[in-house]
Parts: C-alpha cells; sequence; structure tokens
C-alpha cells in the first residue's frame, strides 16, 4: 500500500542521516550549545539576511506552538487566529492549555483576512467593556495554510501593518514554509518572511528531517526564552539531535531543493487527478491537494492507499486529501495512477 496520508510518513532525508552518522562519535556541549546547532543558526541567518536573529530548535510543531505562545503572551493575552488554523482545531487545546485563549476569526480557504482583523481590533479597543475581555497580544497565522494555500507577500504586508498599528506579535507558523516558498504561485522568500514579522518558525519534521522546527526571532527573543523552553518540557538535553539536521537541511540549498520536489510531484498529482475527471475542493498550489472523490470511489481507493478523509463534500462525494513531500517518487504517482 503506497501513502500520500501526510508528508512525514518517511524517516529523514538521506544527507540528514549522513550528517548524523558521520557527527555520531564526537562529543559536543548539551542542550543546544554544539558547534552543529551554532552552525545550522548561521546558516539560517544568512538565508533570511537576519544577522542578529535568535534561533532555537524544538522538536515538534504543537511543542512550538505552545511554547512560542505562551513565551511572548501575557497571562491575561490571547492570540488571534483563522477559524481553520492548527492551534484552533488540531492541537488539542494545546495553547488553552497555557491559558490564553484563541480567538478565531472567519477563514478563507484557509487564510486570514488583513481587513477582517483590523475590523476586530478597531472593534474590540472601542467597546466600553474592553478590560473585562482576553487582551488581543498576537496573530498567528500558517504559511502554507492548513488546506495547502499560501498568503501573497501583499496579504503578508497588509496583516503586519494591522498587527503595527494595534501593537500586536505576528507569528507565522512554518511546518510546511519550504513547500509554500518553493510554490509555484509564491511571491515571497526566507529573507521576506523574516522582515515581515515578530516570530516564525522553519519546519523540519515535514520537510526532510527525523523531527525538530526552527524557531527564528528576526530580532530578539522575549526574555529568558530558554527557560520558557525549559519550563514546557521541550528543552532537548542532546539538543545537537535537531542541530546537526538542520545543518545539513541548510547545507547547499538542500531544504529548498527537496522542497521544490515536492511541489513538482504534487503539480503532477493534480494533473493526473485532473485528466482522470476529478474535481477539487479548492486551488492548492502546494503539496496538499484536496480532491472531491464519490464514496464508493473513496471506499474503493481505501483498500490500496493511504490518503486523509478530510470532510464530507456533499452526501454522496468526500473532500479527501493526497500530499506529497520530498520523498515522494514518479513510481509513487504512477501506482497511484493506476488504482484511480
Amino acid at each position: 500500500m503506497i501513502s500520500f496520508e501526510c508528508d512525514y510518513n518517511n524517516g529523514a532525508h538521506p544527507k540528514v542521516l549522513q550528517h548524523l552518522l558521520e557527527t555520531n562519535s564526537k562529543q559536543s556541549l548539551t542542550y543546544g550549545f554544539d558547534e552543529w546547532s551554532d552552525s545550522a543558526k548561521e546558516k539560517i541567518r544568512n538565508v533570511c539576511n537576519a544577522p542578529e536573529a535568535e534561533i532555537y530548535f524544538l522538536s515538534g510543531g504543537t511543542q512550538t506552538n505552545m511554547t512560542v505562545i505562551d513565551g511572548m503572551l501575557q497571562s491575561y493575552e490571547a492570540v488571534i487566529s483563522a477559524k481553520t488554523g492548527h492551534i484552533n482545531i488540531h492541537e488539542a487545546g494545546a495553547v488553552e492549555f497555557t491559558g490564553h485563549k484563541v480567538i478565531d476569526l472567519p477563514a478563507h480557504d484557509g487564510k486570514m483576512s488583513a481587513k477582517e482583523l483590523s475590523d476586530y481590533m478597531n472593534w474590540f479597543v472601542n467597546d466600553e467593556s474592553t478590560e473585562h475581555l482576553a487582551q488581543p497580544g498576537m496573530v498567528y497565522i500558517t504559511y502554507p495554510t492548513e488546506y495547502g494555500t499560501i498568503y501573497s507577500a501583499e496579504e503578508i504586508s497588509n496583516i503586519y501593518k494591522v498587527c503595527k498599528e494595534h501593537g500586536l506579535h505576528l507569528f507565522i507558523d512554518g511546518a510546511r514554509m519550504g513547500y509554500g516558498i518553493m510554490s509555484l504561485k509564491s511571491d515571497i522568500d526566507l529573507k521576506f518572511i523574516a522582515s515581515h514579522c515578530d516570530v516564525f518558525y522553519i519546519g523540519g519534521t515535514k520537510v526532510g528531517a527525523l523531527c525538530g522546527e526552527a524557531v527564528v526571532f528576526p530580532n530578539k527573543a522575549p526574555k529568558h526564552f530558554f527557560t520558557t523552553i525549559k519550563q514546557h518540557g521541550a528543552l532537548m538535553a542532546k539538543g545537537r539531535l535537531i542541530g546537526i539536521q538542520f545543518d545539513a537541511l541548510f547545507t547547499d540549498n538542500l531544504y529548498l531543493d527537496i522542497s521544490k520536489h515536492a511541489i513538482e510531484m504534487a503539480e503532477k498529482m493534480k494533473q493526473l487527478f485532473a485528466k482522470k475527471g476529478y474535481k477539487f475542493f479548492l486551488d492548492s498550489p502546494t503539496n496538499q491537494q484536496f480532491v472531491i472523490v464519490p464514496n464508493d470511489k473513496m471506499i474503493e481507493l481505501e483498500q490500496q492507499v493511504m490518503f486523509t478523509h478530510w470532510e464530507p463534500y456533499d452526501a454522496k462525494n468526500f473532500v479527501c486529501r493526497f500530499v506529497t513531500s520530498w520523498a515522494t517518487t514518479d513510481e509513487d504517482l504512477k501506482i497511484l495512477s493506476e488504482i484511480t
């Protein structure tokens, strides 16, 4: 059985594993103060054109989101997210568990509107009972979104402008950052991201690493953020495990090259489904494709391929998500073509 269920169903890219093996017998400092973590941080600073950036390596996306949000907000502050945002629907209330309310705004193909954000904040500051409400302190967006869509440079710029007008931090969840940047419709890069938010993370778990995310504060991290990581149980004693992987991913453009491969595979997959007469729930330019599949065909496909049952489309059809990754091959697509 082949799998298009997600983009983290393989191990790690061979060059990542190779780097782990070739450094395995060497001793180092702990908790991320090793030479390879330092090397990875410098490479990330260079590609982001952010020489003063403070960078921390954490092991997973949910852990990263809750740690960053809790570390940047006061106890009485809330985070604003699109209704379909990952922190709002797919993280088991992890952010709320830290005591911060998630305020959800309408989502448009997974994206937040700068105008609706502005309208909400204008309502908030003019409400007579403002002091009785959870105080917005941060805006959270994902790039790409949970629906595989991406924000344009203009859209991110407009959201960041609203954030600055109202004193809000902008946090960009980049679990699939590489796949978004290498999309054929993308007009941004890591330099743009670094100059248009207060914090973001570069996802490794879904883009070639065994595990790991690189949290980037383009200017300065919150006071005692290292301690915040420790408090959340997110500090790895063998921090080198993640640092070494990012050192490999950011050597010779590997991170973006393998992301580009996933996009090429996704475009082929999109054409495959289109030629067979399938319709799409929305036009995703990244590695997540949402296909409308008749219920009886879906049941048939389940026997031969793994995919995500996303949501009902109508009484006779289901929206199914098929995902490519850095590890997807032409042979995978050939098999998919034969069974669809």
